[in-house]
């Protein structure tokens, strides 16, 4: 790897609209040509549900009022999935690079790799991961990392191009660090239930760094053992 080529940034505490604002301005670097590679961490300064924006999911001034009733705010993207929570107690990854042209794009291949930098965030930590979908869980899907059956970072891909033709792929996870897991799920459940969606989430389904770990290191340490693995 280039160094020279590579961006890394660290938001330990930042506004969603900032993180995703910032992981714009690293896609649109890669675009140009600029980088081949970024990864980019952070963490939410406060408490929000990311919805997608699309007709799937609805949002109005009753939902806001019910949502800001119970601490949250409301951040509506243009992307795909379900509602994903924000809190202070979640990191949040996002590699960006350039797919090797020589290579053909599969979208597991994608997954695979990207799960295995996160197994071995958490094989520095001393702890194993399962890769599979977590029934009861938020935004499930087929390469979440579970710890005894229990989601502990859920992933998500994304695939663009440039003006050349290459592959731009965005890769995304959610750790789920020191949530308040009923906390966390409530928001959810409320966009679920507005929206008219019979599922509904369990925080049972989730597990959270901290109870697996004798010391929880700090929000720094994570990053920095974070970029290891991703190095």
């Amino acid at each position: 790897m280039n160094p020279t080529n590579t961006r890394q940034h660290f938001l330990p505490s930042t506004k969603v609209s900032t993180a995703f604002e910032k992981e714009a301005e690293l896609i649109a670097q890669i675009k140009s040509g600029e980088i081949e590679r970024a990864l980019l961490l952070w963490r939410a300064s406060d408490n929000t549900l990311v919805l997608p924006a699309n007709k799937k999911w609805q949002s109005s001034p009753a939902l806001l009022d019910q949502l800001s009733g119970r601490g949250w705010q409301l951040y509506s993207r243009r992307t795909g999935g379900a509602p994903v929570p924000q809190t202070p107690g979640v990191i949040n990854v996002s590699q960006l690079f350039l797919w090797d042209k020589g290579a053909a794009y599969g979208i597991e291949r994608g997954y695979q790799e990207f799960c295995a930098r996160l197994e071995k965030f958490f094989k520095a930590l001393g702890l194993a991961t399962a890769i599979h979908a977590t029934p009861g869980a938020y935004c499930d899907g087929d390469y979440n990392l579970n710890i005894n059956g229990q989601k502990i970072v859920g992933t998500a891909q994304r695939v663009m191009a440039n003006s050349r033709g290459q592959k731009i792929v965005l890769a995304q996870a959610c750790i789920l660090v020191a949530a308040d897991l009923d906390k966390l799920i409530e928001p959810v459940n409320l966009c679920n239930a507005f929206n008219q969606h019979k599922d509904r989430v369990r925080a049972n389904a989730h597990t959270c760094l901290r109870n697996h770990l004798d010391t929880l290191p700090s929000t720094e340490a994570l990053f920095e053992a974070l970029a290891d693995a991703f190095s």
